[in-house]
């Protein structure tokens, strides 16, 4: 009996030695928890460590990954060396890098806050806004509406001065057909107006429209700390949306990747075969009459059926099918002269030279445009879009290699009328000059730039991937141009 007592006491005696041992590890655990939870509450206005972020290295152009684990999410960039880090825990790469290095800035590339590791507090400093500004530059509706007014220089951190818009991109692996079609886009008030307000694209989920949006807003950003941008962001979502059509390392015809991103653009924003359903065709739409005449082969009827073949053929009678269709275009393709063959006296090829309207007179109606297959079309324009890309076709491919044309195609550069080419009692349809794009040197090695206009100043600019300088109008007028986005003039 006294066996049976003693051991219900030591029982007892255990299970209250368990319960108070599980109660301190529950207040233990308690007291870590709060202090966790205050810890991620707290908010600092004196880092020590503010003097340590380092400007002049900073790059958030590049894909947001981690440099160790290479995802993309939760990712930090340290403001002391620029790498990028995943996470801020105790166990995250970006703490381990804080341990390893004595780098304790961070910055999140998601939500532009700003930490300190590793104690782990947001680091609340006005001095740090212009490092959330370059990371992701805003705009309010009035500050759009003066971009196209301002023609004041910034400075960047080396004491460079720049005009905002007028950024230089990096050339990624023969990626100069993207940067010249950027420079071009950047300059369409209606589209790019468009894209720097955050407003218009905070719900599109699309990486293509959002990368785009953000390389906008950094080109035209007052307060950027280098007069050079990288694509790289941008490319990338090219690369996975275009299931590798357009690869980066990979030389591709601006026309072709023009077309494919505008096509692009209408379907991630919401566009439908409706007409006039995005932006895209609000800016670039337009609409034309086609003509097609078809040749028809008919035999004559004979009684004779012993002649040969030689004597039928002689009896055919062609007759023609006349089809009459409207359909819109993004832009109108010009067609050059054959090219002329004389020399001069120093036996060197003289380079022709003819005016726009003569290519443009392929639309107007009348002219008629021979085909392979023997059709003849005759196009008349119906409808111009408020923005005209005209391509001038100076690439052609036989069955060896790629031919180029060297024909200057001389062009004004502000009030293009196009009124004669619309049908009667149109209004007036002028047009001014936005960029224009051109092609140098051999068909398969040479460069693409573009020349661009700074409203605010009323410059002219040549662009070629990461040097831009000032040029004149004479100059551009009698480029080797291959691409031109005009604006439509509009009478107030």
């Amino acid at each position: 009996m006294e066996n049976n007592t003693n051991n219900t006491i030591d029982k007892k005696r255990s299970i209250e030695e368990d319960q108070e041992n599980n109660n301190e590890q529950d207040d233990e655990f308690d007291v870590a928890s709060m202090r966790s939870k205050k810890k991620q509450n707290v908010a600092r206005k004196d880092c020590p460590y503010l003097d340590t972020v380092n400007r002049n290295i900073l790059d958030f152009d590049f894909e947001k990954i981690c440099s160790i684990s290479f995802h993309n999410h939760n990712v930090y960039a340290c403001l002391v060396c620029g790498k990028y880090f995943q996470g801020k825990s105790q166990d995250s790469h970006a703490n381990l890098h804080c341990l390893q290095t004595n780098h304790h800035v961070f910055i999140n590339l998601h939500n532009e806050k700003i930490y300190c590791l590793p104690d782990d507090y947001e680091v609340i400093d006005s001095s740090l806004d212009d490092i959330k500004y370059l990371l992701n530059p805003t705009y309010t509706k009035q500050q759009i509406e003066n971009l196209d007014k301002n023609s004041k220089y910034s400075r960047a951190l080396d004491a460079t001065q720049y005009l905002p818009g007028i950024i230089g991109l990096n050339n990624i692996k023969n990626a100069s057909f993207v940067n010249v079609i950027i420079q071009s886009l950047a300059r369409i008030p209606y589209l790019r107006d468009y894209f720097l307000d955050l407003n218009n694209i905070k719900n599109n989920k699309s990486i293509l429209i959002n990368s785009f949006s953000e390389l906008l807003r950094k080109l035209w950003n007052p307060k950027n700390f280098k007069t050079q941008l990288s694509p790289h962001e941008f490319l990338q979502a090219i690369q996975n949306k275009s299931n590798k059509k357009f690869s980066i390392g990979v030389s591709s015809d601006p026309l072709e990747f023009l077309q494919w991103l505008l096509n692009t653009f209408h379907t991630e924003l919401g566009g439908t075969k409706k007409p006039k359903s995005s932006i895209i065709q609000k800016a670039f739409s337009g609409l034309v009459e086609i003509t097609t005449e078809t040749p028809i082969k008919k035999k004559s009827t004979d009684d004779n059926n012993d002649k040969d073949e030689k004597q039928d053929d002689d009896k055919t009678t062609t007759a023609t099918k006349t089809t009459i269709t409207t359909q819109p275009f993004l832009y109108l393709l010009l067609d050059l002269p054959p090219k002329p063959v004389f020399k001069d006296e120093m036996d060197k090829s003289i380079i022709p030279q003819v005016p726009l309207f003569n290519l443009l007179s392929k639309y107007d109606g009348v002219t008629p445009t021979t085909l392979l297959n023997g059709e003849v079309k005759r196009y008349k324009l119906l409808e111009l879009p408020n923005y005209l890309i005209l391509c001038v076709k100076r690439f052609s491919k036989n069955n060896f290699f790629l031919e180029k044309e060297p024909t200057i195609v001389n062009f004004p550069l502000k009030n293009l009328d196009l009124t004669d080419y619309l049908p009667k009692n149109t209004p007036a349809s002028k047009y001014n000059l936005l960029s224009t794009i051109k092609h140098e040197g051999q068909p398969n090695s040479g460069t693409f730039s573009v020349y661009v206009w700074h409203k605010g100043s009323d410059k002219w600019f040549e662009i070629q991937d990461l040097t831009y300088k000032e040029t004149i109008p004479q100059l551009i007028a009698v480029s080797e141009c291959y691409l031109l986005i005009y604006e439509k003039v509009v009478n107030n």
